[in-house]
């Protein structure tokens, strides 16, 4: 059976409909950042997803070329996820999103180096003949943060957040973002296969104490 990180990390991928403190550890990450509205057809958005999926696809087969990554064990590739942010703003206007500012990312499981990640770069480049050179291996630990699982559209947002917020305001603790603690978005549902009111995502806020 394929390790899940769905179904093994389930306090990270799997939250309730309610909001609730995680403490999320340090994970790596295929990354690729950008600026826009991510509903563009075929901009930078669309193309940074095509790459993201194209280097974790090299990886998730190597074990089935001449390359070999130490400690490898069969995997499904993990769900798209989000870092968004839009400059002198403190939250997201989801009107604008123009502005938005973003890395989209796919998490690789512990045993994928950093050199694993190059030759899987190099070697999507070559047989998806896409330029993936874009793409960077990024190492995030994100630490205390408030989760929800958000049911609905995108731009339904807002209503979760607001709840987020209200029960940080009942608990004690504040929005904490800075430097790369950012707005965190992990996309379960594949939003061309599946109606706007049904998506799933995970919406995670970095927090501190009061």
């Amino acid at each position: 059976m394929a390790f899940d990180f769905k179904k093994e990390c389930k306090e990270y991928y799997m939250p309730k409909n309610k909001p609730a403190i995680v403490d999320v550890p340090a994970a790596n990450y295929i990354a690729v950042s950008g600026k826009g509205n991510p509903n563009e057809k075929g901009g930078a958005y669309q193309q940074a997803i095509s790459i993201l999926y194209a280097v974790a696809y090299t990886l998730r087969m190597s074990y089935k070329t001449g390359y070999k990554i130490n400690g490898f064990f069969e995997y499904v590739v993990p769900p798209l996820e989000g870092f968004w942010w839009q400059d002198g703003m403190d939250g997201v206007d989801y009107s604008n999103k123009s502005s938005f500012n973003w890395i989209s990312v796919i998490r690789l499981p512990d045993f994928i180096t950093k050199q694993d990640f190059e030759w899987a770069v190099t070697t999507a480049s070559k047989k998806k003949r896409i330029d993936c050179s874009s793409a960077y291996f990024l190492t995030l630990n994100e630490g205390l943060c408030v989760q929800i699982m958000h049911l609905g559209s995108y731009d339904s947002e807002p209503e979760t957040i607001a709840i987020m917020e209200r029960y940080l305001l009942q608990n004690g603790y504040v929005k904490d973002s800075k430097g790369d603690r950012l707005h965190h978005e992990i996309y379960l549902s594949d939003p061309r296969k599946c109606a706007p009111e049904k998506l799933k995502t995970v919406i995670r806020l970095p927090v501190k104490r009061m």
